[in-house]
Parts: C-alpha cells; structure tokens; sequence
C-alpha cells in the first residue's frame, strides 16, 4: 500500500533519515516510537505528501485513501460538531450527491448509447460510494462522536464552542469516520479519559479494517493495539515484529550483542593495529604487515549508537508527616449555573488519606476528579463539608493548568530559582540537567518551550521543595513513554503521600494502592489497587 524506499532527509544540519525504508501492508498494526525530533512527524508528513524526501521515492496507490490525525486541528467555526466530522468525508459527500444526480437523469428519456453510458458512470459511482461506507455516513459519525465522549446532545453544537481538548476529539472523530485505508495517527491518546481510551482500542481492534500507524504516549494503548515496531533513531529506520513492551526487550538484546560484537572487533582491531606498529619497521614482515594493513581498511567498523538523553531524578526524602494526612468529612463542591441552580460535582465524601498511600482517582471526563484535587490543595473552596489537613503535612500540588500560569518572559533557570530561592547556581543547574535542560537551555524562554518541556519545568519546581504529600493532576500529559516510566519510578520510591489523577493506565496500575472514583456526584473508594477497582468494575479498561 505504502512504501518508503532509500529515503533520506535532512532539516537544517540534521540528517532525519538516511537511506531509510518503511512499508505499511493491508491490515498492518505499527506502532512509531523513538526520541523526540527523531523524525516520526517527518515520516508521516511523507506518507501524505506534505514533505518531500531529498533522496528515496514514497510509494503509494491512488486510490488509496489515508487519514492524519495530527495535534495540529487547525481553526474550527461555523458548523455542528456533527457536520465538522461529516465534513471530512467531502469526497464521499460529494459522490453521494453525484450519485443522485444520475438517479435523477436516468429517469429522463434519452438514446440507448447515452443511458449506457450514464449507467457504467452510475454502477461506478455507486461502487465507490459504498467502499467508502457513503450510506451510513451520518450514524457512524454519531457513532464515533459518542464513542469518543461527545453525546447526543452535543451533536448540534457549534464547534467553536468546545475547548481545544474537546477539538481534538472532534478532529479524532472526523479522521476515523471517513474509514481511511491507512491511518496515521499522531498521539491519539491526548485529550482522550480512560473511557474514551478504551472506546478507540476496541473500535481499532474490531470496526477498523485498515492499517494502522501511529505514535503514542501511552504504553498500554501501544502494547494492546501494535502488533509492530517501528524505532527511529540515529537516521534510521528498525523494524520489531512485534508489541511496546516486546520491542523494549528485543532491543535490549539487540543493544547488548552490538556492545559484545563492537568490543570484540576493537580488541582485534587493537591487536592488529599493534602488530602493524611493532613490524612496520622490519623489511622481513612488510608483507604481513601491508596485508594486514589492507585487511583493516577493507573492515566495516561497528559503530555504537548515540544513548537517547533521558530525564534522570529522585524524589529527595521529604520530612515525615503524621499518621492522616487529609481527613474528609461530608466533603461536597456545588457550581452555580446561571438560572440560579447548582450543579454537584460530588458531595457526602467521608474518608482518611494515610501516609505513604498511592491513591488513584478515578472517572469519566467532567466528572469532578480535577475539581476534587484543587479542594484537597486548597485552590478551591468546598461547597459544604471539611477536607482537614494533618500535622506536619506539607503539599505539593501539579496541575494541568500549572503549564498556563508559568510566567512566559522567565527563563527556565529563574523560573527553578524561584522555587528554591536559596539555592546556588551549581544545585540549580544540576537540578535542570537533571530535567534535560543543561548548559545553555537554562536560559531558554518558558514561551518559546513545548508542552513536555513546561511539564518538566514544573516538575523540577515540585522537586525542588520538600513536599511530603503531593496532588498531581495528569503529571504524565505531554511526557513521552520514557519519561513517565522515570516519573514513576520516582513515585514508587517516594515515601510521602500521592492522590493523582491519569489517563495512562500503565501508570495507575503500577503506582496506585487505593482508589478513589467520582460517578455521578458520589464517591466510591477501594481499598485495593487499580487491577482490584478494574476487577470490580468489568469492562472499564
């Protein structure tokens, strides 16, 4: 269907891709992955033809149709949700339309030559329609709008009116519904809560017919949908036949063989070079020596690829609290609506957070776990109830929000030096480093950073201070696999207190020892991990 052959291109001083190849079969399930600026977008903005390779040819069939889903939505206004996703499918529209044209022209009277040509236009066009599921066009993109979690009620709704996760939904919804023969997606998982997560997974696993290539955050999603991995790194392509968590192993064979097999070469090549140095000089062995001497020149030297930087960092031990370090009691949050109503968020909660507990909240989207974290925090007052903090609990609190509220102008080494304001330069510096941010990026602009790097300044500022209770609210957003294993490897060593909220069930289900969940204003908790909540709630992920 897809084929990338001996392509290589550059950006700038950067070689992406060097006499790389990819190809995308009927049916495949390839999972893209490697380091951030490795060049998965380029692979994809290849395969839709908005970038050319500066060597290689991109192989695709014409009527093969392809679907991008990109972070990038691009402006939205003046239609319904509902007919910004049937917009998308505009050919098929458009084909629809045709088709009723010669429905309508085959009713008129014309020569036996001109009604044989209008019908072979008209089985054609029919043909097509139906290939790209032209009849069920508006039920499924209902369908596919209220998997994703935009209800019925929603489907009238100006698309300007949605905020820009809400967006991404939309533009998610539009790509899947034109049922493309491949489809690229890029980071699908963002803006998505478990449900809608899990809705996708199944909706690729049984309703999608086509290939499938994509890049994501989230492991669990990867390791339940690829069936291949495809690693681009260092200008080249490697394929894996098989899941995530597959390709981590056999790359780490793979990483561990090309270490033996480069350290036995250079012991030879060691030996020989010595050889040569030795008897260089000696008129008797010039031609073992220039034999040896063409020997190495003709030998491919094995070279060891660069290691990928990684975030590096461990919680320092923070000073102890006491026994509770929130006590709750018939805690409630209302919101005023405008006709002068309320609407609860959740009310009649009772409970004990402990120390040194990993505790997970959980819910559908708007369900009121974000507005329950900033009530703990303190950022909201409670509508009724009491959220009692312990002795000697000090809170650090990450908020999806905190991203918006970093100060644009700052660099990011005054932006860490603000949180630990009696710190030097050298604890500071090494604390960035310890973030990716080393040498000059320290003095990098917070408004010129991407959102994985705000979420790694914010995550230095709360590493900065002493917390021993800390209110995360989606800390794994904009970070890539390899930075939220490390994240929660810091977290599992932590010895304070965690209440979080997050999408990536990988996360939950290796971090969280209790669960908290909001359903339709009430809360429920576990004392369980997350595996328990899922066992007693089927079917949720």
């Amino acid at each position: 269907m897809v084929h990338l052959i001996n392509i290589t291109r550059q950006h700038g001083d950067r070689i992406l891709l060097r006499d790389a190849g990819l190809q995308i079969l009927p049916g495949d399930r390839a999972g893209l992955v490697g380091p951030n600026g490795a060049g998965k977008s380029t692979i994809f903005r290849l395969i839709t033809g908005e970038e050319l390779p500066d060597k290689g040819i991109v192989s695709c069939s014409k009527k093969t149709v392809i679907g991008h889903f990109s972070q990038d939505v691009g402006d939205m206004s003046g239609r319904t949700a509902l007919a910004e996703v049937m917009g998308a499918a505009g050919d098929t529209v458009r084909l629809g339309e045709e088709v009723r044209q010669l429905e309508s022209a085959m009713s008129e009277p014309m020569d036996d030559g001109k009604l044989a040509a209008l019908l072979e236009r008209y089985g054609d066009a029919v043909a097509e329609f139906e290939h790209l599921g032209g009849y069920d066009l508006e039920s499924r993109a209902q369908a596919v709008l209220t998997g994703l979690g935009i209800g019925p009620d929603e489907y009238l709704r100006p698309v300007e009116s949605f905020s820009g996760g809400w967006k991404m939904r939309i533009a998610l919804a539009s790509i899947l519904t034109i049922n493309p023969d491949v489809l690229l997606l890029d980071e699908p998982t963002n803006h998505l809560d478990v449900e809608s997560i899990v809705w996708l997974e199944n909706w690729l696993a049984k309703d999608f017919k086509g290939a499938v290539l994509m890049t994501s955050h989230d492991r669990d999603f990867m390791n339940r949908i690829i069936s291949r991995t495809i690693e681009v790194a260092n200008g080249e392509v490697t394929a894996y036949t098989g899941n995530y968590d597959f390709y981590l192993r056999e790359r780490e064979i793979r990483r561990r063989q090309l270490i033996a097999s480069h350290q036995r070469q250079q012991a030879m090549l060691a030996k020989e070079e010595d050889f040569i140095a030795r008897f260089a000089a000696r008129a008797s062995h010039a031609a073992q020596v220039q034999s040896r001497v063409k020997k190495l020149d003709k030998i491919e030297r094995i070279e060891l690829p660069a290691e990928q930087r990684q975030m590096r960092f461990e919680f320092t031990e923070p000073p102890r609290s006491g026994g509770d370090v929130v006590c709750c009691e018939d805690l409630a949050k209302f919101w005023p609506l405008p006709d002068g109503s309320k609407k609860s968020v959740f009310s009649g909660v009772s409970g004990v957070i402990r120390r040194q507990e990993k505790i997970a909240v959980v819910g559908v989207n708007g369900a009121g776990k974000s507005t329950f974290l900033q009530v703990l925090a303190g950022r909201t007052e409670p509508s009724g109830g009491t959220a009692t903090i312990g002795a000697s609990v000090s809170t650090g609190y990450f908020s999806q929000h905190a991203l918006d509220i970093l100060h644009p102008d700052r660099t990011i080494f005054d932006t860490v030096q603000e949180a630990m304001p009696d710190a030097t330069i050298g604890t500071i510096r090494n604390l960035c480093g310890a973030f990716l941010f080393s040498g000059d990026d320290v003095d990098k602009r917070i408004s010129v950073l991407s959102g994985g790097e705000k979420s790694r300044v914010v995550l230095a500022m709360l590493l900065a201070q002493p917390f021993n209770f800390l209110i995360l609210d989606e800390p794994t957003n904009h970070l890539d696999i390899q930075s939220r294993e490390i994240l929660l490897e810091a977290l599992q060593k932590y010895s304070g207190t965690v209440i979080l909220v997050s999408h990536d069930r990988h996360f939950l289900r290796s971090l969280a020892n209790r669960v908290f969940e909001i359903d339709h204003g009430e809360m429920r908790i576990y004392e369980g991990n997350y595996a328990y909540y899922l066992s007693k709630n089927a079917g949720r992920g």
